[in-house]
């Protein structure tokens, strides 16, 4: 019997695919689990698979890879090969890194089908590595897996040529899933040193690669009208330190730095933040969970996340330190009540898919 190999090279992936690797080993379909390899150190990666309970990878590579074009290359030759060895029924990919695109890019290549879930997001914004993946992944793919109405409209705009189906975002599933399991298990907030916070992350390429955008965060931080807790993406430290100032930031009594963390941990500090301020797309949907509910402050220019921001969850805030600050002044000041329902689905989104997958290729 054919199986469904389910393609994961990043944090956010293993997040949002755990809920759906779970309900494809529930259905008893056979499962080829996969790391691609695009985040290969154990914080990025491993840590994840082992905290979410989750069967290690039958498959795994280390891709270490200086550029764009040389990291989505090496994922495609290790996938192709990998592909053509297993020859799977269908190829699940999430998201819209690297990873994702060139593993599509392979299996299209072969005739496999690929299914890709949390398809249709669009930001607009083309400086966007992910805006042109995800675009290029939905255009291939033979399964669209649609989070919300939004992101099934933008697809029909575009004409995509596969399947179109509406089953809400998994990564409310794994909110609901997990956040029980990190209050029990996580020790994290013994290390941190405020009562109150925000919670801060800058990962985005567009972001941390532009110096000037980088050390107007850094200000904003360094002068919050509350303390910042900031788990520190690699890449932000690593141009921090090339910029010769990771040190001083470092030092500052507002703001606490922390290396990367667990999903458990990092869920608990979400829990119990005052606000989150970020340039992450999963971050803006697991606070809108109903076990979470916190306000979030967009440091972007845009957001393919529309519906979180008409909620009334999110803020787009821009990249300048004086509207960074102004918008956790006005968080603060405000305290307004947030919706009891999220706009990205009840938390069954894996069960939906897995079960469109079966009754789309007859498991």
């Amino acid at each position: 019997m054919k199986a469904v190999m389910v393609v994961v090279g990043t944090r956010p992936e293993i997040i949002k695919m755990a809920p759906v690797i779970r309900a494809l080993r529930r259905s008893k379909i056979p499962l080829i689990f996969v790391h691609c390899g695009q985040h290969y150190d154990y914080n990025m990666s491993q840590q994840f698979i082992e905290e979410l309970e989750l069967p290690m990878p039958d498959y795994g590579y280390r891709v270490k890879a200086y550029s764009q074009g040389a990291q989505t290359a090496r994922i495609i030759i290790h996938m192709e090969q990998l592909l053509k060895k297993t020859l799977p029924a269908l190829v699940l990919v999430e998201g819209d890194t690297n990873g994702v695109l060139a593993t599509a890019l392979a299996a299209v290549k072969l005739g496999i089908p690929v299914g890709h879930v949390e398809a249709g997001l669009r930001s607009l914004d083309l400086r966007m590595p992910e805006e042109h993946n995800r675009r290029l992944t939905d255009h291939i793919s033979t399964y669209l897996f649609a989070p919300t109405e939004t992101a099934e409209n933008s697809l029909k705009r575009e004409n995509v040529w596969g399947k179109i189906y509406v089953t809400g975002n998994t990564v409310i599933d794994s909110v609901i899933q997990h956040l029980p399991i990190a209050e029990k298990k996580s020790k994290i907030l013994e290390n941190i040193r405020f009562e109150k916070f925000a919670l801060a992350t800058a990962h985005r390429a567009e972001n941390v690669d532009d110096f000037a955008v980088l050390k107007s965060f850094m200000e904003a931080f360094a002068e919050a009208p509350i303390p910042v807790v900031y788990p520190m993406h690699p890449r932000t430290k690593k141009r921090l330190q090339q910029n010769k100032i990771y040190v001083k930031i470092r030092e500052l009594a507002n703001v606490q730095i922390l290396p990367p963390l667990g999903y458990l941990d990092f869920l608990v500090l979400m829990r119990k933040c005052e606000m989150i301020v970020t340039d992450s797309g999963g971050i803006q949907e697991e606070a809108t969970a109903p076990c979470m509910r916190k306000p979030v402050l967009v440091i972007r220019l845009s957001t393919e996340r529309p519906e979180a921001v008409k909620a009334g969850f999110a803020e787009v805030v821009g990249v300048e330190k004086q509207k960074i600050l102004k918008a956790m002044k006005r968080t603060l000041e405000q305290q307004k009540e947030l919706p009891e329902k999220p706009p990205y689905g009840d938390g069954n989104a894996a069960e939906k898919i897995v079960m469109l997958i079966k009754e789309e290729l007859t498991f």
